[in-house]
């Protein structure tokens, strides 16, 4: 009797040898289909949760927008410097007088700290455009206003330190290490400048 009860190992629902050569290809491509529908929700589902995170990696509209700046030369007079915002950074133009030039290129390039001609600071005389930043520590120097300090060599004097910059932006004295930067522009007209 006991060998009545025993379960064929055969039988369908058992698992045996038939149930597994009925089931056993539709089970494998049923398999195949859910590991592949697995995988494609969970690299859906992972771009869309690290796709915020890059995109807000992107800069912002308002930074764009600054990436270049225009600007009109022909109200600047001689002698005169306005200050202008590029990438949230001041930004120096300076028309400079025949003197401030002519100063700026007669300085002998063995007296500075960080050699630069004044021919390579500039793209057309007697134009001068530089980043309005102490390379010391940040600080914006004064020189812009005609009341302002303009140190000791008539370009800017950053007060935080005792930086003093040349008519070419160079360094002459203090702790800055490096001159004042030059940032990237062009002429688009003989009197509009575009930085950026």
């Amino acid at each position: 009797m006991a060998d009545t009860l025993a379960p064929s190992s055969s039988s369908p629902g058992m698992g045996g040898a038939h149930g597994a050569g009925a089931h056993g290809p539709e089970q494998g491509t049923k398999r195949d289909f859910l590991k592949l529908a697995a995988g494609s929700f969970a690299a859906i589902g992972v771009g869309a949760i690290v796709w915020p995170f890059i995109h807000s990696m992107n800069p912002a509209k308002d930074v764009l927008a600054l990436a270049s700046t225009d600007v009109n030369l022909a109200p600047i007079a001689e002698g005169q410097a306005v200050t202008v915002m590029w990438r949230g950074k001041p930004v120096f133009v300076r028309h400079r007088t025949a003197q401030e030039v002519q100063e700026a290129e007669a300085v002998p390039l063995g007296e500075l700290r960080d050699p630069q001609a004044d021919s390579d600071r500039v793209e057309r005389k007697p134009w001068l455009v530089v980043l309005g930043v102490c390379t010391h520590l940040g600080c914006v120097p004064l020189g812009q206003r005609p009341t302002d300090a303009r140190g000791d060599f008539g370009g800017w004097f950053c007060p935080c330190h005792g930086s003093h910059y040349d008519t070419s932006g160079r360094i002459r004295r203090g702790p800055a290490p490096t001159n004042l930067a030059v940032p990237e522009y062009s002429f688009t007209s003989d009197t509009q400048i575009r930085i950026g």
